[in-house]
């Protein structure tokens, strides 16, 4: 195509070349980048909205106090058995209960080393059949519970290391006499200890 010249006649001049349109903004070369940008930026926002609405309150903190271990809430079964001759209180598991002659019917005078020998029996308790004493509860020097039976603070003996022993009947120690717990509530005959009794 060519423009005709006015002030020279017979000749002719190319036509000016137009620039090239330049881009406004916003219309860059590549438009599928500015699209892609837009929906991930909405893609972020979903998420966000999706995390906030998903969470829940921990569930640690819903747990009342107390209920992590129904023994330790309820405490154990008691039962009897016979142990040379004498009708015996037990744990669930067989093993001997005894009383500590210095104890009182609301405090027990058993702790620090004492107890780590004879462990204190977690209260309240419940008689299992057989049990025909009162089954009570006192608060201990450390904040504990301790169960009781007609009266006497309720212990184990860590001399006894299978069921249906009573190697701490009789024993004097910690300042004073260890008796095992029968179930008429008196004091059963002192046997002879077994040997490797613990004297604390």
């Amino acid at each position: 195509m060519t423009e005709q010249n006015t002030s020279r006649p017979g000749r002719t001049r190319p036509a000016a070349r137009r620039a090239p349109r330049r881009a406004g903004p916003g219309h860059g070369r590549h438009p599928w980048r500015m699209s892609f940008l837009a929906s991930a930026a909405v893609i972020a926002a979903a998420l966000t909205v999706a995390a906030c609405g998903s969470s829940s309150p921990s569930t640690a903190a819903s747990a009342p106090p107390g209920a992590v271990s129904g023994a330790a809430v309820s405490g154990s079964a008691l039962k009897t058995t016979t142990i040379s001759g004498a009708a015996v209180l037990t744990n669930a598991q067989g093993f001997a209960l005894y009383w500590f002659a210095p104890d009182t019917a609301t405090a027990s005078k058993c702790s620090g080393g004492c107890a780590r020998i004879w462990p204190p029996v977690n209260g309240p308790a419940t008689a299992g059949p057989g049990v025909p004493g009162t089954l009570s509860t006192i608060a201990r020097s450390d904040d504990t519970t301790q169960a009781t039976y007609d009266g006497h603070p309720l212990y184990t003996y860590v001399g006894d290391t299978h069921p249906g022993q009573a190697n701490g009947n009789g024993i004097n120690a910690s300042g004073g006499l260890w008796h095992e717990v029968t179930a008429s509530g008196a004091a059963a005959p002192a046997s002879s200890p077994g040997a490797g009794g613990y004297g604390y």
